[in-house]
């Protein structure tokens, strides 16, 4: 036996069910990918349990797409193993496959309701092969701890049968809140059955890790947890490919202002881009403005095209990419965008302080977006938690500036671009951000673990 078997043998083993894995382009993809990564490093060997991707499509047809095989697929390392469960789409997303998202819409929102929650009392759902494949597992392996990450939240349900077919304590581990998550529209049928499901199944977790004090807030709200311990697991940024980034150079030849990821209703993008384009008519500035990954393309190419044209040539929207490839490019920008998440944290801030680029932060106190934020952030803030989590935590790490309103964004871009044009960059006075490093985090987990092993 090798010396990385013995050391192997003698580590304590984790299972992981992580729906959103590599390479599948995801943000709850990532969580896990460090969890791989880095647990072998404090102790732990982990045994990811994901289904397969094949990222045929290049959009959100891979989410239900088919796999290409229908056997189980085992990768093994050194530091860890992943298991690749089949993916076989049901009716619903075979119908879209093959005619559309136009086609069947009603049929297809009952078909899918019905599999949502028949899953947890039928041997039924898409997902269904995560908990097969790793029950084939343990049948044959011992590990001494189980962890799912959600969503999608069947995991838990999965975990949890798992832990009693084996006896295995198994851990709840939230990106977001299940039943109070206010980016979903729900009826009210639909929380009392999710808050019935989600009390009964994490109730007989171990231990619940959560991002932020205020999803633990919104868990224990619908969980009324007794016995389990809580941790504050943010997500971080990702240390290796920080590193690989941390060379590449700013742009020097134009002004770049960057945001990546998902844009929400709440967010005052349009009023955003108003406001450059009101700057961009009084000061003739060689700047641009970059979205990657973005869901909202047809209505940021309305807004630049036809509302405000000045901006065409300004605004330059990027798709989809690796996150190792989005860093690259991110390196080269000089300032990053953030629209105002409020209670939430979200991942984006993390990636922007581990690239040492200065953040934009808008905004804390604008009308426009107050008037965003009251028609469509349903969330029911409490005065005990910070309604401005991202705001806080730039001015802890001195990584950038939160900016009131419109106006001041005005005068802030006649900062921004003096500056550049002084120096050719911008420059970050950003400090103490590397223990939001994901590899700081799967640390405090690891260490998380081992102490409620104890208790």
């Amino acid at each position: 036996m090798s010396s990385a078997q013995v050391l192997k043998h003698k580590m304590k083993k984790i299972l992981i069910l992580a729906y959103d894995f590599p390479p599948y382009i995801s943000v709850g993809g990532l969580r896990p990918n460090a969890w791989y990564k880095y647990f072998y490093e404090f102790g732990f060997y982990p045994i990811i349990v994901t289904r397969q991707w094949d990222n045929k499509y290049g959009d959100f047809r891979d989410y239900i797409a088919s796999s290409h095989t229908n056997e189980t697929i085992i990768e093994k390392q050194p530091y860890g193993t992943i298991i690749r469960a089949p993916y076989f789409p049901n009716w619903s997303n075979r119908l879209i496959l093959n005619k559309g998202v136009s086609k069947w819409q009603l049929a297809r929102k009952a078909y899918s309701a019905a599999i949502d929650y028949g899953q947890y009392v039928m041997p039924v759902g898409p997902k269904r092969p995560i908990y097969l494949s790793a029950k084939e597992y343990l049948k044959k392996n011992k590990v001494d701890v189980i962890l799912a990450t959600g969503d999608p939240f069947v995991l838990f349900h999965y975990a949890n049968k798992l832990s009693q077919e084996f006896k295995i304590p198994w851990m709840a581990d939230y990106r977001d809140p299940w039943t109070l998550n206010s980016d979903e529209k729900k009826s009210w049928l639909e929380k009392k059955i999710q808050g019935y499901l989600e009390r009964k199944i994490v109730s007989q977790a171990c231990c619940i890790s959560v991002v932020s004090e205020f999803v633990k807030f919104k868990i224990e709200q619908v969980v009324q947890p007794k016995h389990q311990s809580f941790l504050i697991l943010p997500n971080g940024y990702d240390d290796e490919a920080i590193n690989k980034v941390k060379d590449i150079p700013q742009s020097r030849s134009e002004l770049t202002i960057s945001l990546v990821g998902s844009l929400y209703n709440w967010h005052p993008y349009e009023h955003f881009l108003a406001t450059c384009a009101q700057f961009l008519e009084q000061n003739r500035q060689n700047i641009k403005f970059k979205f990657y990954g973005t869901n909202r393309k047809a209505e940021l190419e309305q807004i630049t095209q036809h509302k405000f044209p000045i901006l065409k040539n300004h605004v330059e929207i990027i798709g989809k990419m690796p996150n190792d490839q989005l860093l690259a490019e991110l390196a080269k920008d000089n300032v990053m965008l953030l629209f105002n998440y409020y209670s939430y944290m979200g991942t984006k801030i993390f990636d922007y302080l581990g690239i040492n680029r200065r953040i934009l932060l808008c905004f804390t106190e604008d009308k426009e977006a107050q008037k965003l934020k009251s028609a469509y952030y349903k969330v029911n803030e409490n005065e005990n938690f910070s309604g401005a989590l991202q705001a806080d935590l730039i001015q802890e790490t001195k990584s950038g500036i939160s900016v009131k309103d419109a106006p001041e964004l005005f005068t802030i871009l006649e900062e921004l671009c003096h500056e550049f044009s002084l120096s050719n960059e911008i420059k970050s006075l950003a400090t103490n951000t590397e223990i939001h490093s994901r590899k700081n985090y799967v640390k405090l987990l690891a260490d998380f673990l081992k102490k409620n092993e104890k208790n």
